[in-house]
């Protein structure tokens, strides 16, 4: 067996990023009055997008920031981004639906791509199966490994990567952050499914029809449609999320809402 410098597995691996996997990447953060988070959570984007860019610098990155009724001044720093950076675009929405606001992101990225057509779509000259769709929220900060594992994970032949997320600490009273972490184990092949963590390959999305254009649980019955058809799915601790620890989300029925019912004696 020959063995190979660490360097030289650090190249060969962040090689076989592109030449196995995905070659575009789309990020998509609904956003309904978000203006506490959003700076934190697009910035935390962007630095998982500098760091897929340093691993695999053939592969394109973009980010649709979806403002969903705004109201506050979500428009004004996501358009800041926009105006830096033009991996980041802005799509507003007046749906009051997290669901479909996530369904419009990855339709527009599609769309502009020329993929959403079909399941054997192809975007900019790419197949759907080597575009990557990944999902977060306006109040979530993701770590820099993010993308690059989703990737790494696609490679391998993941469809579908269902990554964990776990409260801020600095925003939840420690004795609601301790039953949290009572009843979720941070591990390998974890049974959660969350929106602010997840990553999907395009031509598995279309397959599914997609997300539902409902107020809730559109991750979840996305998730059950790809199971039902057999998507290859990886449920990872390595890409853990942080996420806002509030009571009142702006999603009904959402992590704030199941951290709320949590927190009643």
């Amino acid at each position: 067996m020959t063995l190979m410098s660490p360097g030289a597995q650090a190249a060969s691996h962040a090689a076989g990023l592109g030449a196995a996997g995905i070659d575009q990447v789309a990020v998509v953060v609904p956003a309904h009055n978000e203006e506490q988070f959003l700076d934190h959570a697009l910035t935390a984007v962007g630095a998982a997008a500098d760091r897929l860019a340093v691993a695999s610098p053939g592969t394109g990155v973009e980010v649709v920031v979806v403002l969903d009724a705004c109201t506050d001044r979500s428009l004004e720093v996501a358009a800041g981004f926009a105006a830096r950076d033009l991996r980041y675009s802005v799509l507003p929405v007046m749906f009051h639906s997290v669901g479909k606001s996530r369904r419009a992101g990855c339709r527009a990225v599609l769309d502009t791509l020329g993929g959403s057509g079909a399941v054997e779509g192809r975007a900019a000259g790419i197949p759907a199966r080597r575009v990557w769709l990944a999902n977060t929220d306006a109040d979530s900060r993701v770590p820099e490994n993010w993308l690059v594992r989703q990737l790494e994970l696609a490679a391998d032949g993941a469809d579908l990567v269902l990554g964990s997320v776990e409260p801020d600490a600095h925003s939840i009273h420690h004795e609601l952050l301790a039953r949290w972490h009572a009843r979720h184990a941070l591990a390998e092949n974890h049974p959660h499914v969350h929106g602010a963590n997840l990553g999907v390959r395009a031509s598995a999305y279309l397959s599914a029809g997609g997300f539902p254009g409902i107020d809730r649980d559109e991750d979840r019955t996305l998730v059950e449609r790809l199971r039902s058809g057999g998507a290859a799915i990886v449920s990872t601790d390595t890409t853990r999320v942080l996420t806002s620890g509030r009571t009142s989300g702006r999603a009904p029925g959402g992590f704030a809402a199941y951290l709320l019912a949590l927190a009643q004696p």
